[in-house]
C-alpha cells in the first residue's frame, strides 16, 4: 500500500513538473517565433504585432512608452527594411499561475556591415486568447566576451 501510494505521489510531483516545462517551453517559442518574425517582416511590425494591449517598452534617454497605440505610433514611420534585429532567449520563467512570465536572452542587430549586440529582458502576459505578449520589453547594448 505505502509502494502504491508512493508512486502515485511521484507521478503527481512528476505530471507537475512536466507541465511547469511544457508552459515555460511555450513562452521560450513565443520569443523565439517574435525575433523569425522580426526577420520576416521587420522589426517595426513584429514589435507592433507580438504587444500586449497594457505594453510598455523600455528605451535609452526616453520615457517609458506605454500602450500599443503609442508603441504602433512609434513604429509607424521605422524603416526596417535594411536592418536585421534578431535575438535569442536564454532563460527565463513563469508564475504559477502561468499567465505572467519573463525571458531574458541576447540579442544582434545587423546594418550593412555594422553589428551590435546587447541584452534584453521581456516580461510576457496572456492576452484574453490566451497568447503570449510581451507587456514590457527592455534592452542593454553591448555585451561582454
Amino acid at each position: 500500500m505505502k509502494q502504491t501510494i508512493l508512486f502515485l505521489l511521484i507521478i503527481v510531483l512528476y505530471s507537475c513538473q512536466t507541465m511547469e516545462n511544457s508552459n515555460v517551453d511555450q513562452l521560450f517559442e513565443a520569443d523565439k517565433s517574435f525575433s523569425a518574425t522580426s526577420e520576416k517582416i521587420g522589426y517595426a511590425k513584429a514589435f507592433i504585432e507580438f504587444a500586449h494591449p497594457e505594453v510598455v517598452m523600455l528605451r535609452k534617454n526616453s520615457m517609458p512608452v506605454i500602450g500599443k497605440q503609442a508603441l504602433t505610433k512609434l513604429f509607424e514611420n521605422a524603416h526596417s527594411e535594411d536592418l536585421n534585429f534578431t535575438w535569442k532567449p536564454l532563460g527565463g520563467d513563469i508564475a504559477q499561475s502561468g499567465e505572467l512570465g519573463y525571458t531574458y536572452g541576447i540579442y544582434t542587430i545587423k546594418q550593412d556591415t555594422v553589428v551590435e549586440k546587447g541584452t534584453y529582458v521581456s516580461v510576457w502576459k496572456k492576452d484574453e486568447n490566451g497568447q503570449w505578449k510581451y507587456v514590457l520589453d527592455s534592452g542593454n547594448e553591448g555585451i561582454g566576451n
